[in-house]
């Protein structure tokens, strides 16, 4: 492998689904009463492809109606897009079957991206997921929205539109503990 040289990113990614049916999380009501969370009973869906740059706090957010290969393959090329200066990207990613397609691989490399693979089941090492976690707490949780091109949008948004300094916080890269803080 490669070593991270100067005009190279580091990046975390990972994508997020969303559906219409909101997720449920514990809620707030008077005592004595069920809290209610109407819903329309339609479960449309989007994928939201989100990455954090480890330095900088940009973040880059691609939304597509899938998670498969093409779709990933769509959002690598969407970075270098953004990171066209960047010698090298550094992507930190897990071994989803979108990301270890053959297709996926191959444009990798065409594209300059060293994909770095965290380990299986833990996805408290990825950055990104905390944003997104964060992200279904307060967008998505216990509110059905208009529409499913309406809750990704305004997902997108926040994601967005929150500053770098509160992006890194909130994806937990400014914390001391944070295992990528010697490297």
């Amino acid at each position: 492998m490669k070593q991270k040289q100067p005009g190279d990113v580091l990046l975390f990614t990972e994508w997020t689904l969303l559906r219409l049916f909101p997720p449920l999380r514990a809620a707030w009501s008077r005592v004595g009463e069920q809290a209610r969370v109407p819903v329309t009973g339609r479960n449309a869906k989007r994928v939201l492809f989100g990455a954090i740059n480890v330095q900088s706090g940009h973040r880059t957010v691609v939304c597509r109606k899938g998670a498969g290969g093409a779709d990933a393959r769509a959002f690598l090329t969407e970075l270098r897009r953004r990171y066209r200066k960047a010698r090298t990207i550094w992507l930190l990613l897990d071994r989803a079957p979108a990301h270890t397609d053959t297709q996926t691989l191959r444009l990798a490399v065409e594209l300059g991206i060293e994909l770095v693979w965290l380990p299986k089941q833990w996805p408290e090492l990825n950055a990104m997921d905390h944003l997104w976690k964060e992200l279904k707490r307060l967008i998505a949780a216990n509110r059905q929205a208009a529409s499913i091109d309406e809750l990704a949008q305004e997902a997108a948004e926040w994601v967005l539109q929150l500053r770098p300094r509160e992006a890194l916080r909130k994806a937990g890269i400014l914390s001391p503990t944070f295992w990528l803080r010697g490297v």
